[in-house]
């Protein structure tokens, strides 16, 4: 598969159920309702499993901005090929949370509270403080990549390895890992750590036409953007300082 469609493609899946999951546990009438938060970071951990299966052997499944920035900054990924990679996510993000909505649509409308609806597109912190968010997002992305880092087992020397060319056992490592950010990290800001993850839902809860929607929260948009490329960036740094 062309790795830019590999990661459109992963990144859809990821969304479609990470996204779904949300909408399954906080929407009126659906059979999930309440499910906690135990159902959605199972739930966002295995839909990472299933994107990166889905495109670890074509592109190294990265689904995700912050991933090929830290594997770029750390000589592990070609540069050149960042922008396509970010373009493919975003695009990929805002297939899979549309789809989502699709299958919920009618969940959605009956939901009256704006912040439900906007929920299950993109993340909200649970005190709305910049700053803290920021570092949030940070502390969380730098965990994702440190791991992954070392998670390839390959040299520094090794540029463009990727971090899951394994398959379904490669997968694991990273599902795993993902869950228990999701469960130890996540409390402050619901734990985007991926700025495709939040941006390309955002854009599609603005562009779709869900009943009483209210506002997509582009004051707080940035956030889940910069914070995640901080935290990819600083673990990279130290990566390449302390080396395999």
């Amino acid at each position: 598969m062309n790795p830019y469609i590999a990661e459109f493609i992963g990144t859809g899946i990821l969304l479609l159920l990470g996204s779904g999951v949300v909408a399954n546990v906080i929407l009126p009438g659906t059979k999930g309702n309440g499910g906690g938060l135990m159902a959605i970071t199972t739930a966002w951990a295995l839909a990472v499993f299933c994107g990166v299966v889905i495109a670890g052997p074509s592109s190294g499944a990265h689904l995700n901005p912050a991933v090929t920035i830290g594997l770029g900054i750390a000589g592990k990924f070609d540069w050149a090929m960042a922008p396509g990679y970010i373009f493919a996510q975003i695009g990929g993000a805002m297939l899979g949370s549309g789809l989502a909505w699709l299958m919920y649509r009618h969940h959605f409308d009956l939901a009256e509270d704006p912040g439900l609806k906007r929920a299950p597109f993109c993340t909200d912190p649970a005190i709305r403080n910049f700053p803290t968010s920021v570092i949030s997002e940070a502390i969380g992305t730098f965990v994702l990549i440190f791991v992954i880092l070392y998670i390839t087992g390959a040299k520094l020397e090794d540029a463009n390895s990727t971090p899951i060319g394994l398959g379904s056992v490669g997968a694991l490592p990273v599902a795993f890992l993902v869950w228990v950010i999701g469960l130890a990290l996540g409390g402050t800001t619901g734990y985007a750590i991926n700025p495709a993850r939040d941006l390309g839902p955002r854009i599609m809860h603005q562009l779709l036409p869900i009943k009483g929607k209210g506002s997509s929260d582009w004051e707080y948009s940035w956030v889940p953007v910069l914070g995640p490329i901080i935290g990819a960036a600083l673990a990279a740094v130290l990566y390449l300082s302390v080396g395999l």
